[in-house]
């Protein structure tokens, strides 16, 4: 099967190029690399949050066994901290399209905390969602709330005293529990979680594994996602924009993100709009022939 040079290079590395070279360096030199940027605006929580996850061996050595785990052993899908990074900056910026168009986080509602404590939360659960991959694929979002709790704790000291710290912990925990396919977020920020994580699609960063170099629906559908862009909607506070090169990726939009989007509690606030240009639409597979 004849496939074009760019389509076959995103098959055959479905990873970014950054979280497959990291694979490559010690521990002590793929920590030093790493460096989460978020916009923290006024808030002074997540500012001094960030200081504090940006100065964390531990937590970005989680980060690294993950990736290791999933592109070196399993050759899947990235799960370095480019991927976190990336879900941390869609999740707030979901997070903050919602609070602009008077959106309530359940932080806020349920609790009279502030907009402020709900990005920390937020932040935290894109921070800590995968972590347990660093001990394996299978049940890792179980892996991912024991090993979480306690470094929750330890980020937020001084931060947040009781009984506030306890009530921001298990609002993360939740997120993380809740952002599995069969998850059932309760919170507005546990949905924004789980449909952060579905939108870490662009040039072929899927959330689906499928085998190095195989062509399938899952490869392919990958490979048309060009960009993602999040902006205010027509009718509803979120317009989620996603830019694919080939209608392939119409699986990546109807298949996956429409999973992870039902159920998530998002669904009033968010529409979907996949666009292809037909005029330089790729073939990406000149002709297909079912293999029976």
């Amino acid at each position: 099967m004849n496939l074009d040079p760019e389509t076959e290079e995103r098959i055959e590395q479905p990873v970014s190029a950054e979280a497959e070279r990291e694979t490559r360096l010690t521990p002590e030199q793929a920590v030093k690399a790493m460096r989460i940027n978020v916009p923290a605006r006024a808030n002074r929580k997540l500012r001094a949050l960030l200081e504090r996850v940006n100065a964390d061996d531990q937590l970005k050595a989680w980060w690294h066994a993950s990736n290791v785990n999933a592109v070196a052993r399993m050759e899947i899908n990235d799960h370095s901290w480019v991927h976190i990074q990336i879900v941390a900056n869609i999740a707030l910026k979901l997070l903050r399209q919602l609070t602009k168009h008077g959106v309530e986080p359940s932080l806020v509602r349920d609790y009279g905390l502030e907009r402020d404590d709900a990005e920390v939360v937020v932040l935290l659960g894109a921070l800590l969602h995968c972590i347990g991959m660093s001990i394996h694929r299978d049940g890792h979002e179980d892996f991912s709330l024991f090993l979480a709790e306690p470094k929750i704790r330890e980020l937020l000291d001084g931060i947040y005293d009781e009984p506030n710290l306890t009530v921001i912990a298990s609002e993360v925990l939740h997120e993380i529990t809740s952002h599995r396919d069969y998850g059932k977020p309760l919170t507005l920020e546990a949905g924004i979680i789980r449909v952060a994580d579905a939108l870490d699609m662009a040039k072929g960063r899927s959330r689906i594994p499928f085998e190095r170099g195989s062509v399938s629906i899952h490869s392919l559908s990958a490979a048309a996602i060009e960009d993602v862009t999040i902006t205010d909607g027509d009718s509803r506070p979120i317009k989620i924009e996603i830019l694919m090169n080939n209608s392939s990726g119409i699986y990546q939009v109807d298949g996956l993100l429409k999973a992870k989007l039902q159920g998530s509690g998002l669904e009033p606030y968010v529409e979907v709009i996949a666009h292809i240009d037909t005029e330089t639409e790729r073939r990406l597979v000149p002709v297909y022939r079912l293999e029976i």
